[in-house]
């Protein structure tokens, strides 16, 4: 069966914000969740702010960036495709293969409509699941 694929409208660079909401929404709902982002720095930045981004809330994460077991963790940050956590979920906050994603459950991409080229590189994304056969919604 297909993933339940959503692509998130950003008008503005507000990526980890809700790589942040999302990560938590789908913790709430008992969902294993994996995060991945362009490079280290991403990652490094993205462990840091999710400390710190709700002070009423707590995300139990880990970085997976080769040093420490990731397997036990509900939300793993990564930049490589590899699902390290067993993730249901995977927010994708940089381009992944679609190959990569359809073993996810539910996947979440981002419409950067902010910038024009990140906007082209979305719509290649969307078009590339609907050739596969999946519906993939905006939210």
């Amino acid at each position: 069966m297909p993933p339940v694929v959503e692509f998130i409208k950003l008008k503005k660079p507000e990526k980890a914000k809700h790589l942040c909401q999302l990560a938590e929404e789908f913790f709430s709902g008992h969902k294993r969740v994996l995060i991945l982002v362009e490079d280290d720095n991403q990652a490094l930045t993205l462990d840091r702010f999710m400390w710190t981004w709700n002070k009423g809330s707590f995300l139990p994460h880990v970085w997976d960036n080769g040093a420490v077991e990731c397997h036990e963790e509900a939300i793993a940050i990564g930049t490589q495709e590899r699902n390290s956590n067993g993730a249901t979920v995977l927010i994708a906050g940089r381009a992944c293969r679609v190959e990569f994603m359809r073993q996810f459950k539910h996947v979440i991409d981002f419409a950067e409509t902010y910038d024009e080229a990140l906007t082209d590189a979305a719509r290649d994304r969307f078009k590339a699941w609907r050739e596969i056969g999946c519906e993939p919604r905006m939210r």
